[in-house]
């Protein structure tokens, strides 16, 4: 199909039914601000950390593709109900050891898998979709780890002494984050801001892979996940959008709840994408392509790219290549032959590129000149 770039008015239904949501997740047990009121700790096993890395906001040295102007983004902000700070960040997480968790998480429940310097670290779908962000510090790096479950995309940023917040706001139905540094709005998709202080920077990236619970414990059993010790009372055992395992409500129909900006039909709205961005462009691989294929190469701009499937995790990881001409790694058993030596998907030798899944329809409303590989 040939790709439809209208813009479309948000229909007031669905605007009401992202309200009531928002409704939802703004509960608290009564009392207190926007950002609703601690409840008290218990004593969750946290293990060491390191304290937060006093300093600035870590920005990258090289942009991203940013494809509609600053100005125009922000015209198409919108609010997606609740207050600044009404989905409470988790800013002081707790995590247990993966031997006690038990059978509170099912093996095939989602969990987005964070490893810095061996610190494996676990960060349940059910948890985030009440906070959507984590300011944490894993393997000695503050880094913010952000969910958005309007557009399925899982994504983490250094943060340095800087910790990051839930604007309230939504730009094609993606999470706009604020810095309580200088207030600045970062799309989360994006990771570059589009407003205030650091207009036209870009965040550091941090892998955060989706993955399942039974795949996460299996490959790092030493890791911790994080608790429900939240300082939030909230309703873990309830998604308000609906369902993963199995996939029911907003995530399994075909509509979304904000219309994107602009729209394209080639596939369904919610099908999963693995994708990459750099400086100059955008590239994207349909996951069902990546598990069949294993290697995919594409160009993200003028970067050659190549997507790697991890079957541990059942992700996707997003290297760049030397040249446009350069041998890809060559699937084997075990892993990827690559430089005569067999490796992993997350121990190739090569520069990683910052990649994540996403929803097609969000990916496609900030990328539209994306390469696609489906």
């Amino acid at each position: 199909m040939v790709p439809n770039r209208t813009r479309r008015s948000v229909l007031a239904g669905t605007g009401a039914g992202l309200a009531a949501l928002a409704g939802c997740l703004d509960a608290r047990s009564g009392g207190g601000d926007g950002a609703g009121s601690p409840a008290g700790r218990s004593s969750a096993t946290t293990g060491p950390q390191a304290a937060d890395t006093a300093g600035p906001l870590p920005l990258a040295s090289e942009s991203l593709v940013v494809e509609e102007s600053f100005a125009q983004l922000r015209d198409w902000v919108r609010s997606g109900g609740p207050p600044k700070d009404g989905i409470p960040s988790i800013d002081d997480p707790s995590f247990e050891p993966v031997d006690d968790v038990g059978d509170r998480i099912a093996d095939g429940d989602p969990v987005f898998a964070v490893v810095v310097d061996d610190d494996a670290r676990a960060y349940p779908q059910s948890i985030l979709v009440w906070h959507e962000i984590v300011n944490d510090t894993v393997g000695g790096e503050p880094v913010a780890v952000t969910y958005c479950p309007l557009t399925g995309t899982a994504i983490g940023y250094r943060r340095g002494g800087v910790e990051f917040g839930v604007s309230g706001d939504l730009l094609n139905s993606n999470l706009v984050m604020y810095d309580r540094g200088t207030d600045s709005r970062w799309p989360q998709v994006l990771g570059t801001a589009i407003q205030g202080e650091h207009e036209g920077r870009s965040l550091q990236h941090v892998p955060v892979r989706w993955t399942t619970w039974e795949r996460f414990r299996d490959a790092h059993p030493d890791g911790r996940v994080l608790t429900r010790d939240t300082g939030y009372v909230r309703d873990y055992e309830r998604d308000p959008y609906g369902s993963y395992n199995p996939r029911g409500g907003y995530y399994a129909r075909e509509s979304t709840l904000f219309d994107p900006q602009i729209e394209d039909d080639r596939h369904p709205a919610k099908d999963v994408f693995h994708g990459a961005r750099t400086s100059s462009g955008a590239v994207a691989v349909h996951e069902r392509r990546l598990r069949a294929d294993r290697v995919v190469t594409g160009t993200a701009g003028d970067v050659p790219v190549v997507f790697v499937h991890d079957a541990t995790l059942d992700t996707g990881h997003g290297y760049r290549l030397p040249s446009a001409d350069a041998p890809a790694p060559t699937p084997v058993d075990g892993g990827y032959r690559f430089d005569g030596e067999t490796v992993a998907a997350d121990e190739l030798p090569l520069d990683p590129v910052p990649s994540f899944d996403a929803m097609w329809f969000a990916w496609f409303a900030f990328y539209p000149s994306t390469e696609v590989h489906a």
